[in-house]
């Protein structure tokens, strides 16, 4: 099937659990938000203990290139990326799942935030090496020409995460009512346990990679992978910081932000959970379409440019159309995940193609997750700003001016491969 054996699916699928886990987790912090705020923080704060709680993502984001750069560059580029996905998916999955059984700040006062903010710490240490091992392992494994729709398909894995985790918000949230505020919530979390046991059988069913095999052959692993890539790449390393940087800020300030919004405009919760899940299927048809045009298109870069474009030129009247009510928010918001998620679907590929095999896992990881760390504050700046702007006004200058951000970056990067011209890097 599109021209793959059956171990080469087996690789992509390893890469794609981990996708499916991370999407699981995020989306079950997010929807939980404005829930746990209250929980792990006094009642009283009101909106800035919503930008407290939401600060939990930029604490797991800060984490993630650490942890890139521990197992991508004494694992991943060392070992070989099978093994380290298997060590990392364990982590992942059980430090994000312990959240649901942490003591509440009645119960132990401000050690409650402080552990919180451990636990997404970790988890970002663990889930920060998912991107550069999995999107590795994956692109090494498939001929060229495939990469712009299997890294779609290995993309989708976190929109399938955040459909599952929609689905199960709102069966919990029916099944527990009023109680979801005390006990519901912890319940959300403790499923996270279910799909980190899935990733870890298919890891350990995975193969090592082609190259990384191929480096095993003729002895030439780096031992210090990291020193190469700064030597080597830097130059690409800052252009995909700024592109990585950009986009996972839209990402944060839309669909980590949806659930929010819809929260606080006094959503039911069921209907929260059926909207997100909707949100998510076209954010699912984005990726797929993206990736299977790329090539279409005539390459990652240009792909880039392209539905970057479009995403930012749409912002501003999907914003102003989701604030005039309920029906209007679930078009507008399916609508700019569609355009945003196909933008994902060729970073993939793209990041594998521009740097070397030699410590490909170290830089594709240390560059998508040092996006993170900025990108991961958006919700929390788009709450502080708020209340000087407005909601809406906040919202829409923080999108303009990270896609702005992102444009640059594609611009000023290489592309890495066309139909006509091949590529550098296998």
């Amino acid at each position: 099937m599109y021209g793959l054996d059956r171990r080469q699916w087996v690789q992509v699928l390893a890469a794609w659990s981990g996708w499916l886990l991370d999407g699981y987790t995020t989306i079950a912090y997010a929807l939980v938000g404005v829930t746990i705020s209250s929980v792990f923080l006094p009642s009283s704060l009101g909106r800035l203990g919503l930008v407290v709680t939401f600060a939990g993502f930029a604490v797991e984001a800060l984490a993630r290139p650490v942890g890139s750069l521990i197992f991508g560059n004494y694992l991943g580029d060392r070992i070989g990326r099978r093994n380290m996905l298997a060590i990392t998916v364990l982590g992942f999955s059980l430090f994000g799942g312990a959240k649901g059984l942490l003591p509440t700040y009645r119960e132990v006062g401000l050690l409650a935030p402080a552990l919180l903010y451990a636990f997404l710490f970790i988890e970002g240490m663990f889930a920060g090496a998912e991107y550069g091992g999995g999107t590795t392992l994956a692109m090494e494994s498939v001929p060229p020409e495939r990469r712009g729709f299997i890294g779609s398909f290995i993309q989708s894995g976190f929109g399938v995460g955040y459909f599952l985790m929609a689905a199960v918000f709102t069966v919990l949230s029916k099944s527990f009512g009023p109680g979801f505020q005390v006990y519901g919530w912890r319940a959300l979390f403790l499923t996270l346990f279910i799909p980190g046991a899935l990733a870890f059988l298919v890891r350990r069913a995975a193969y090592e990679s082609p190259a990384f095999e191929e480096l095993l052959r003729s002895r030439a692993v780096e031992k210090t992978p990291l020193l190469s890539m700064i030597r080597e790449s830097a130059g690409t390393v800052a252009t995909g910081l700024l592109i990585t940087t950009g986009l996972l800020f839209v990402n944060t300030a839309t669909l980590s932000f949806y659930p929010a919004f819809m929260e606080l405009s006094k959503y039911p919760n069921d209907l929260v959970g059926t909207y997100v899940a909707i949100i998510n299927l076209a954010s699912l048809v984005g990726v797929w379409i993206g990736g299977a045009l790329s090539n279409a298109v005539g390459g990652r870069r240009r792909s880039m440019l392209v539905y970057g474009a479009a995403f930012t030129v749409a912002a501003g009247p999907l914003l102003y159309l989701a604030s005039e009510g309920a029906v209007q928010a679930l078009a507008a918001f399916s609508a700019q995940a569609f355009l945003e998620a196909a933008i994902f679907s060729v970073l993939p590929s793209f990041l594998a193609e521009s740097f070397s095999e030699r410590y490909r896992a170290t830089a594709v990881g240390f560059t998508y997750n040092g996006g993170a760390i900025v990108g991961s504050t958006a919700v929390s700046i788009i709450l502080s700003l708020s209340g000087s702007m407005g909601l809406l006004p906040a919202w829409a200058a923080s999108i303009y001016a990270s896609s702005i951000a992102m444009l640059i970056g594609v611009a000023l990067s290489r592309e890495t491969w066309t139909p006509n011209k091949g590529l550098e890097y296998n």
